[in-house]
Order: structure tokens, then sequence, then C-alpha cells
């Protein structure tokens, strides 16, 4: 009898647990797998909208915000941060807006793979996503973008690595 009751109750706060975790996330994104947005960077789809991350041929982090349809909407009053570099002198990114995107105000340090903490905020004061990964800026030999960016099997598996 206790056994039939303890096996009902762990169903039961499975079958709860799930409920609300589609609740928390009710559209469909694969959100294990690392996807690239409309211009090849890493694609955060953790917000809404989802934002993308690139880091372009001046050493700059752009930020743009993109629908389901990954189509470049404009930034809104979110806040963007980003912290990466060597924990002991690490650097911080702020953003300003630049037409359909936002543009950090310095470049990236020297060298590559990084750990990189991107911070989001739908507006000032609000709580903040992170999106925590490896700024590898290496090309990926099997697909167009950078490793930060691969959608490759062995992208997924080089970021299990990094974590």
């Amino acid at each position: 009898m206790k056994t039939k009751l303890l096996s009902t109750l762990v169903a039961f706060t499975l079958a709860c647990t799930l409920h609300a975790a589609d609740e928390k996330h009710p559209h469909d994104h694969d959100h294990g797998k690392i996807k690239a947005g409309p211009t090849g960077g890493r694609l955060i789809t953790e917000v809404e909208p989802h934002a993308e991350f690139l880091v372009n041929k001046d050493s700059k982090v752009e930020i743009r915000f993109v629908d389901d349809d990954n189509k470049v909407v404009p930034p809104g009053e979110q806040v963007v941060t980003v912290t990466l570099g060597e924990r002991s002198a690490p650097t911080k990114l702020s953003f300003s807006t630049e037409g359909d995107k936002l543009i950090s105000d310095k470049t990236i340090p020297a060298g590559n793979d990084y750990p990189t903490v991107v911070q989001i905020r739908a507006k000032e004061g609000a709580k903040a996503v992170n999106e925590k990964f490896h700024l590898n800026l290496e090309s990926c030999p099997t697909c167009k973008n950078k490793e930060y960016a691969c959608t490759c099997a062995h992208g997924a598996e080089e970021e299990k690595k990094g974590k």
C-alpha cells in the first residue's frame, strides 16, 4: 500500500514539474542545441525576442533581436552586458543602439576561447537572463559559422567540454 501511494505521489510530482516547465517555455524550441542567427552569430533563445550574439570584423560584439522566424526586430528597452576574458581581469562590455542592433562600447580582448557571460534584461531593473559559453573565434571546419555559433554536431560536443 505504501509503495502504491509513494509511486502515485512521485508520478504526480513529475507531471506537475513537466507541466510547469511547459508553461515557462510554451514555444517549440530545442534549447539544448546551438542555433545561429540571421548573420551567423550565436542565437540566445532563453529571451523573447531572441538575441543574436555576433563578433564583427572590428572585434566588437553586436546584439540583434530576432523573432521566432529569425527576422530582425528593433531593440526595445533591453539592457545587455557582456563579461568575458580571464577571471583575474575580465572585460565588461556595455552596449548602445546603432540602427537595428546594439553594439559594444569596446572591442573584445585579443586572444581566443574566453569564458563569456551575456546578461540580458528586458528593461532596466528587470531580472536578468544569463547565457554562458566559450567565445571560440576559430572557423568551424564543417559549417560556415565561428565555433561559438557552430550548429554542427561537433559544436555541441565542444560546448560540453567547456562547461
